[in-house]
């Protein structure tokens, strides 16, 4: 909005329409010219607050089992089956997930601290109010999963696979995804901080208010044509420059002599 400039007709310098104009724009939050800058994305976080719980004394889980309260300390889940489980107010502290086939699993208002594993399935796993840190995983397939107000706070993941998957609200912080695959998954209001992608691949994804400024390592393997909707810093494009180039067919050379 241009400034002395009332959308009711008024005159420049009137005081009548501009001081209209400013109240209005005040309303909406301030001027919206095209100088303003649009507000960081914002990822909102897991509020997981656990009651007292209660420790697990099964030997085992079950496909579509309910767990609730409960607290599984270096539980040894490795080749278990508990397809279609629900886990709600539990905390798994140093469990071995090897081979465990958890797919469509639900974890909601859950903390997973300290899991390890290799080839975990979780596909199609809803993860609601979840926070997942140190984890130590390779190969964890997540394809199809839905997640929403999840941090993964430190640890190293491995060839994740979130190929499909739905993300809102997710925040990584401090960790290493090597090879993540994010693959045609849908990523709205999720923040990448401190945390180092390598090899990532964003091939198909759709993107709104993703946020990668603050990533410590950001290796874009394939889909750096799929980075509209979210935000970078001025360090990352110059970084990304050549593989934006390319992506355009731009070639690149010094001049000759």
């Amino acid at each position: 909005m241009a400034i002395g400039s009332g959308a009711d007709g008024g005159t420049d310098g009137g005081t009548g329409g501009a001081g209209r104009g400013a109240a209005r724009a005040g309303a909406r939050g301030g001027p919206r010219g095209k100088g303003a800058r649009k507000a960081a994305p914002m990822a909102r976080l897991p509020d997981v607050r656990l009651p007292p719980l209660r420790p697990y004394g099964g030997s085992g889980l079950e496909p579509e089992g309910d767990y609730d309260g409960l607290e599984f300390i270096e539980a040894d889940f490795v080749g278990q089956r508990a397809r279609g489980a629900r886990f709600m107010d539990c905390r798994l502290r140093r469990c071995a997930l090897d081979e465990a086939r958890f797919g469509r699993v639900r974890f909601t208002d859950c903390v997973l601290d300290g899991v390890r594993g290799v080839g975990t399935d979780l596909a199609e796993a809803t993860l609601r109010d979840v926070e997942l840190t140190d984890a130590r995983l390779g190969g964890v397939q997540l394809h199809g999963a839905t997640l929403e107000r999840v941090v993964v706070r430190g640890g190293k993941i491995d060839y994740l696979n979130l190929r499909k998957a739905t993300l809102k609200d997710v925040t990584f912080e401090g960790c290493v995804l090597s090879e993540a695959d994010f693959g045609a998954a849908t990523l709205e209001r999720v923040v990448f901080r401190d945390c180092a992608l390598r090899r990532v691949d964003f091939s198909a994804a759709r993107m709104k208010d993703v946020d990668l400024r603050a990533a410590a390592e950001l290796d874009i393997a394939r889909g750096v044509d799929r980075l509209s909707g979210a935000v970078i810093s001025p360090a990352q494009l110059l970084d990304l420059a050549p593989v934006f180039a390319a992506q355009i067919g731009v070639r690149v050379e010094p001049p000759t002599d």
